[in-house]
C-alpha cells in the first residue's frame, strides 16, 4: 500500500497560487538567502579564527557541532514541514539562521562561537529540508521542473556571501579578525529584509499526509534509501570538489596558491551555469537522463584530474566535475520530494549533508596514503555508481504519485 500524498499529486486540477511567478520568486529568495548566509559563514571562518585566536582543530570542532545539529534538525524539520506546512518551518528557521550570524559576529569567546555554530546547524538543517519541500510543491503546481534554478540561486548566494569577504577587505581596508563582525552583521540586515519580504509573499505549502487508503500511517518507502545512497555519493563528490580542488591544482600543477584557486572557481562557476540550464534539460530529456549524464560527466572529470598534470587539463577536469555534480542534487532532491514530501527529503538530504561534511575528511585520509593525485579516483568511482543507480529514477514525476 502506498502513501497518500495529496498535495504532491501532479494530477490535481485546481489552480494553485504555488503555480504563479510570485511563489517561484519567493522560493528563489529562500534558496538565495540561505546560500548567502552559509557562504558568508564559510568565508568568515579564517577571520573568526584570527579574532578568537583559535587553531584549526577548534575550527573543526565548531564545524562538527554545526553538522551534528544540522543533521538532527533535518529530521525534525522534514516531519514538521509535512505536518504543518513547509512555509511555516522556513519562516521559523530563517530567523534562527540570522540569529546565528549575529551571535557569530559578536562572539567574544570560543564557547559562544560554538553555541552559534550549533544554532547555525539547527537553523540551516530545518530550512534546507523545508525550502526544498516548498520547491517541490511549486514544481508540481507549475507542471514543469524548477528545482535546478532554485539550487542555482543557492549557489549564486553562496558565492556572493563568500565574495563579500573580499569586498570588505578591498573596500574598507579590513583584514584578519576585523572582517567577521561587519560581514556577518551586514548579512543579518540583508537577511532580515528578505525575511520581511518572504513573510508577505511566501506561498502556503499544504501539509503532506502519509496515509494508505485504509487510514494506516505508511512507512518511508525503500526507494528513499536508494536516493540516499545517491546523495551519499554526490555529497562526497561535491564536498571533495569544494574543499580539495584548489589544493589539488596547486600541488599537481605545481603552481602558487593564488593560481591554484582557479580549480574551485571552475567547479563553482560550472555548477551555477548547469543549474541555470538544468530545468530546460530536464524538460527535454527527463530527470533520469540528466542524473545519468551528470554522474558520467563528474566521473569523467574526476578521472581526468586523476590522470593528468598540466594546468589547463586539470582546470578542464574540475570544470567537468562542477558541471556533473551541479546536475545531480536538484534532481535527486526533487524526486525525493515528489516521492514523499519533507519526510523523504529529510532522509535523502541527511545522507547528502553528512557525506558532504565527512567526505572531504575521508578523502584527506586517502590523500595521505595514496597521494593527492590518485585519491581523486574514489569520487570518480562513486560518480560512476550514480550512473547505475539513476536507473531507479522514474521517467516521469507522475510515476511517483
Amino acid at each position: 500500500m502506498t502513501a497518500s500524498v495529496a498535495p504532491l499529486s501532479p494530477t490535481t486540477r485546481t489552480p494553485s497560487p504555488l503555480a504563479g511567478a510570485r511563489a517561484r520568486g519567493a522560493v528563489t529568495l529562500m534558496f538565495a538567502v540561505n546560500g548567502l548566509v552559509l557562504g558568508g559563514w564559510g568565508g568568515s571562518l579564517p577571520s573568526l579564527r584570527d579574532k578568537l585566536a583559535i587553531g584549526d582543530g577548534q575550527v573543526a570542532l565548531m564545524l562538527f557541532a554545526a553538522g551534528i545539529a544540522g543533521i538532527t534538525s533535518m529530521q525534525v524539520g522534514g516531519r514538521l514541514s509535512d505536518a504543518v506546512g513547509a512555509r511555516r518551518i522556513t519562516l521559523v528557521a530563517l530567523p534562527l539562521l540570522l540569529l546565528t550570524a549575529a551571535v557569530l559576529a559578536l562572539a567574544p569567546t570560543y564557547p559562544v562561537a560554538v553555541a552559534g555554530a550549533v544554532l547555525l546547524g539547527l537553523g540551516n538543517g530545518a530550512m534546507d529540508v523545508s525550502m526544498n519541500a516548498i520547491g517541490v510543491q511549486v514544481e508540481v503546481a507549475r507542471r514543469g521542473p524548477v528545482m535546478s534554478s532554485f539550487h542555482a540561486f543557492f549557489s549564486i548566494g553562496n558565492l556572493l556571501g563568500a565574495a563579500a569577504v573580499l569586498g570588505l577587505a578591498a573596500g574598507f581596508g579590513l583584514s584578519g579578525g576585523a572582517v567577521v563582525t561587519p560581514l556577518l552583521l551586514t548579512l543579518v540586515v540583508v537577511g532580515a529584509v528578505v525575511l520581511v519580504v518572504l513573510a508577505r509573499i511566501a506561498p502556503v505549502a499544504a501539509p503532506v499526509v502519509h496515509r494508505s487508503s485504509d487510514g494506516a500511517r505508511t512507512r518511508v518507502p525503500r526507494a528513499a534509501y536508494v536516493l540516499g545512497i545517491m546523495a551519499l555519493a554526490f555529497g562526497l563528490s561535491e564536498g571533495t570538489a569544494v574543499d580539495w580542488s584548489s589544493i589539488h591544482v596547486t600541488d599537481v600543477a605545481r603552481v602558487d596558491t593564488t593560481t591554484g584557486a582557479v580549480g574551485l572557481v571552475a567547479v563553482s562557476g560550472f555548477m551555477v551555469v548547469i543549474r541555470l540550464l538544468g530545468d530546460r534539460l530536464v524538460t527535454r530529456f527527463g530527470r533520469r537522463a540528466v542524473v545519468r549524464f551528470g554522474g558520467a560527466c563528474a566521473a569523467l572529470g574526476y578521472l581526468t584530474v586523476t590522470l593528468v598534470s598540466p594546468l589547463p587539463l586539470l582546470v578542464a577536469g574540475w570544470a567537468l566535475v562542477g558541471l556533473g555534480v551541479g546536475m545531480i542534487a536538484p534532481q535527486v532532491y526533487a524526486v525525493a520530494g515528489h516521492l514523499g514530501g519533507g519526510r523523504v527529503l529529510a532522509v535523502v538530504v541527511t545522507f547528502g549533508y553528512a557525506s558532504f561534511l565527512a567526505g572531504p575528511a575521508v578523502v584527506g585520509f586517502l590523500v595521505r596514503h595514496l597521494g593527492i593525485h590518485h585519491a581523486m579516483a574514489v569520487p570518480a568511482v562513486l560518480c560512476a555508481g550514480i550512473v547505475a543507480l539513476a536507473a531507479t529514477i522514474p521517467r516521469e514525476d507522475r510515476d511517483l504519485a
